[in-house]
């Protein structure tokens, strides 16, 4: 049985000047954790830096400017050639990603093939979870 969706995305990062550098990414989702998607970005100076994003919102983000805070999303453009804008914000700085909205949205699409959104509460191992905070694990 599949339990994770896993792609590597190419993506790039916006300087504040406008220059863009490519990052790659590795993009995760578990059916054990059926709300979140996990990006790690493979930076070559810090190393692998992951985020940990609500499915829902990268979803929603797709259609229209979501998110507050930490994280933002925000599509541009139409058809083939439309964008996804990452906004990440951290006490150690904030990054512009950006990348080709079709293929996030394919890779998303099967996540939800996986779970789809109105099962997420069932797949969702709430005991595992409960059990590995009790007893001190992350």
């Amino acid at each position: 049985m599949i339990t994770c969706v896993d792609h590597m995305l190419d993506m790039e990062l916006v300087s504040p000047l406008g220059a863009r550098l490519p990052v790659p990414a590795h993009l995760l989702y578990r059916s054990q954790d059926p709300l979140v998607v996990e990006f790690l970005f493979h930076d070559l100076v810090r190393g692998p830096v992951l985020w940990v994003i609500s499915r829902e919102l990268l979803a929603r983000g797709m259609l229209a400017p979501s998110g507050e805070g930490d994280v933002r999303v925000q599509p541009t453009g139409a058809g083939p050639n439309a964008l996804l804008h990452l906004l990440l914000t951290s006490p150690g700085g904030s990054a512009h990603l950006i990348t080709p909205l079709p293929a996030l949205k394919h890779w998303l699409l099967r996540t939800y093939q996986l779970v789809p959104a109105a099962q997420e509460a069932e797949a969702l191992d709430l005991d595992s979870h409960l059990d590995r905070f009790l007893n001190g694990a992350s």
